[in-house]
C-alpha cells in the first residue's frame, strides 16, 4: 500500500537510516513475519523519527527500541497533514479493520434526519444515518449538540410534530403541550388534514435541503410585495421573520447538505514540488491525490499588495498554436488558445481522474465510509487559523467552480512557496502507533 520500501539489517542500521528521506511521511515497520501486525505511524521527519526507534541505544534507556525486530521499512511521503491522516487510515483499516476508527479517534458525524418515509414526518438527530434514506440525512455538524440546537431552532419556525410515537390519528387523542401552545399542527387528534401536514413537512425538508434559502426566498418575495403596496407594518413583521430565519440559517455551515449530495474538493500542498494535491469527496469516500501542476502558472503574492488583475491565475508559458486554422481565419493567422483555458483544462483533467464509478461506491464498507466522513468533518470544523488548505463545493447544477479552484490553487501554492518545503515546523502529526 505504501509506495516506498527498503530492507532493514539490524547489524547495519546506520546505513539503512541514512537512505531515508528527511520529510513528512506515513511509515510501517515489518518484522520477519510480514503477516504480523506492523508498527504504523506518521511523522513530520521520517529519518529523525526512525533514528529514535531503530538506532541501537547505548546503555539502558526507556525509549522504545525496535531495532532487533524490524526487517523492512515501508513509507509514503506526504505533503500535508490531511494526506497523512488519509493514508494512515487506509493502512490501519487494512490491518485492523473497524478498530482503525478507534485508533485514530474518529467519531461518528452527527446529522439531522428527516423521517420522510413516515406518514407524519418528524426530525431526529442521529450519528448513524441510513444509506437507504441518505437523501433525508442533513449534515455533518461539528457535534451532536450543534445538530440538536439547529433542529430545535428550526422547528420554532414550523408546525412540525415533535413527538416520537407512531401516530394513529383519532379525535380522542389527548394531544401534547406543543399543540396547546400552537407550535404543532396536532395530527394526533386530527387537528389538521393529512394534506396540510404533508405541505408543512415538505417545507421543512426544503428548508433543510437548501439551508434555509427556500424559506428566505418566500419571505423576501412577500416582504417586497408588502412594501410595494405601502403596507409597511406587514413588511416590518416579515423583515423581523426574515432575520429570525437568517439566524437559524447561520447555525448550519456550508458543509451541511443531504448526505446523498455531499461532495467536496480539497486542495492541499503536495509532496512533490511545483504541484498541488487535489482530493475529492464523493459518494462517501475520498479519492486522491490528483496532481495539479503549477508549472507555467503565475502565483499571486497576496502579501505584496497585488491588484485584483494580477490575483487571477494565469499561465505564463507560451501556448502552441493549433495545427489547422479555424474556418474563416486567414492562412498562418491562427488565434492562440487563451491562457486561462489551459489552466482550466488542466484542472478539469485532474478532477476527471478522481471521478468515482458506481461500482467503487457500492463496494465501500461501513468502516471506510465512516472514517472518510469523519476525516472530512474533522478537517472542516477545525478553527480557521489551523485549517490548512482550501475546500470547494459544487454549484446548484453539480458543477465544480473551476475558476474558484484555480484561485485556491494559487493560494495553496503561494503559501507553500512562502513557508518553504513542508517540514516539522510547518506540519504537526499525532503520535499514533
Amino acid at each position: 500500500m505504501l509506495n516506498e520500501s527498503q530492507l532493514f539489517d539490524p547489524l547495519d542500521a546506520e546505513a539503512a537510516l541514512r537512505r531515508l528521506p528527511s520529510r513528512p511521511a506515513v511509515f510501517a515497520l515489518y518484522g520477519e513475519n510480514e503477516a504480523a501486525e506492523p508498527y504504523i505511524g506518521v511523522t513530520p521527519d521520517l529519518r529523525r523519527r526512525l533514528e529514535r526507534l531503530l538506532r541501537p541505544a547505548k546503555g539502558q534507556t526507556k525509549r522504545l527500541q525496535l531495532v532487533s525486530r524490524v526487517r523492512r521499512i515501508a513509507w509514503q511521503a506526504t505533503g500535508s497533514e490531511f494526506e497523512s491522516l488519509l493514508v494512515q487510515f487506509a493502512l490501519l483499516e487494512a490491518h485492523y479493520g473497524a478498530k482503525a476508527l478507534e485508533r485514530m479517534k474518529l467519531r461518528s458525524s452527527s446529522f439531522v434526519r428527516f423521517h420522510g418515509s413516515n406518514q407524519f414526518p418528524r426530525l431526529t438527530v442521529t450519528n448513524r444515518p441510513s444509506l437507504k434514506e441518505s437523501q433525508w440525512a442533513f449534515g455533518p455538524f461539528p457535534s451532536r449538540a450543534a445538530a440538536e440546537r439547529y433542529e430545535e431552532e428550526m422547528l420554532k419556525l414550523f408546525l412540525l410534530r415533535r413527538c416520537e410515537e407512531n401516530l394513529a390519528p383519532h379525535p380522542g387523542h389527548p394531544g401534547c403541550v406543543y399543540s396547546e401552545m400552537k407550535m404543532c399542527l396536532a395530527p394526533c387528534y386530527q387537528g389538521c388534514s393529512d394534506a396540510r401536514y404533508a405541505d408543512e413537512a415538505e417545507a421543512v425538508r426544503s428548508f433543510l435541503a437548501t439551508r434555509g434559502e427556500s424559506r428566505l426566498a418566500q419571505i423576501r418575495t412577500e416582504r417586497d410585495a408588502a412594501s410595494e403596496q405601502l403596507e409597511f407594518e406587514a413588511a416590518a413583521a416579515l423583515h423581523a421573520q426574515f432575520q429570525k430565519v437568517e439566524a437559524v440559517r447561520a447555525l448550519a455551515p456550508e458543509l451541511v447538505r443531504p448526505l446523498s449530495e455531499l461532495r467536496a474538493c480539497l486542495l492541499q500542498a503536495s509532496a512533490h514540488p511545483d504541484e498541488v494535491a487535489v482530493f475529492v469527496y464523493q459518494d462517501g469516500r475520498w479519492r486522491g491525490p490528483a496532481a495539479f501542476s503549477t508549472l507555467g502558472m503565475r502565483i499571486q503574492n497576496e502579501q505584496g499588495g497585488s491588484s485584483s488583475l494580477f490575483a487571477q491565475p494565469m499561465a505564463i508559458q507560451p501556448v502552441p498554436e493549433a495545427e489547422s486554422a479555424p474556418e474563416g481565419a486567414a492562412p498562418g493567422k491562427v488565434a492562440p488558445r487563451p491562457r486561462a483555458d489551459v489552466l482550466e483544462a488542466r484542472m478539469e483533467a485532474a478532477l476527471a481522474t478522481l471521478a468515482i464509478h458506481s461500482t467503487d461506491a457500492a463496494a465501500l464498507g461501513p468502516t471506510s465510509r465512516q472514517g472518510h466522513l469523519a476525516l472530512l468533518t474533522r478537517w472542516y470544523y477545525r478553527p480557521q487559523q489551523k485549517r490548512v488548505g482550501e475546500v470547494f463545493f459544487p454549484d446548484g447544477g453539480g458543477r465544480w467552480p473551476i475558476k474558484a479552484l484555480l484561485r485556491g490553487v494559487g493560494r495553496v501554492a503561494g503559501s507553500t512557496i512562502q513557508s518553504g518545503t513542508p517540514s516539522s515546523k510547518a506540519l504537526k502529526f499525532p503520535s499514533l502507533q
